[in-house]
């Protein structure tokens, strides 16, 4: 059982990193090229949009079928905790794109113009007005997209990717035994618990809005 949850844990962690910077890059790039007029920008939204809209409209059992054979070229296996991560981030990625695309257009317009008339380059705009006065609702993002990447791995764990879910399965399921899902399952609950917790925490630490 402590092994099982070391490797939702470390599933989860490693995943939820890879998700946050990609999650960020695409969300951005959405963002930069909404509205735009030039044929190059709009061929890279719509290309952005598409990859984001599909990967994140198929259920996450299926893309695991569908990524068998980029998984085995990338990890050399198909089984444990280093397959299921190409699937959880492909999956996870596009969700908390979107979310990172709409943080960004609930900025105030006004910050941004203000930075540019005072000649801040675009760079400089992206680092010091976009992500810094979205942070609150990046952190919330991601938060909520750890918390299906719990649930994500435990989806994996029937298919052999180790876990929680694989041990609740092949030890609990399969084998009768109840206690052992009961237990598997109140550790994922707890999980997700902590996942929570510390997301709020830091969104209030982050939020203007909320006193500290």
């Amino acid at each position: 059982m402590w092994s099982a949850t070391i490797e939702t844990i470390w599933m989860t962690i490693f995943s939820l990193v890879l998700v946050a910077i990609l999650g960020v890059l695409l969300g951005l790039l959405l963002f930069e090229t909404t509205g735009s007029t030039n044929f190059w920008a709009r061929l890279v939204h719509g290309l952005t949009a598409l990859f984001v809209n599909v990967f994140r409209s198929v259920p996450f059992i299926i893309l695991i079928v569908l990524l068998l054979p980029l998984t085995k070229n990338l990890v050399g296996t198909i089984i444990g905790p280093k397959a299921a991560l190409p699937s959880l981030i492909i999956s996870a990625a596009p969700f908390y794109a979107r979310m990172v695309e709409l943080a960004f257009h609930e900025i105030d317009h006004g910050v941004i113009e203000a930075a540019e008339a005072m000649g801040a380059t675009r760079w400089q705009i992206v680092y010091k007005v976009l992500l810094p006065e979205s942070s609150p609702a990046l952190v919330s993002g991601i938060t909520v997209t750890g918390i299906s990447l719990i649930g994500f791995t435990a989806m994996a764990g029937v298919i052999g990717a180790g876990g929680l879910g694989n041990l609740a399965y092949l030890d609990g399921f399969q084998a009768s035994n109840n206690t052992v899902t009961l237990v598997a399952t109140i550790i994922i609950l707890l999980v997700v618990f902590v996942c929570q917790t510390i997301g709020d925490f830091v969104v209030k630490r982050l939020d203007k809005r909320v006193a500290n």
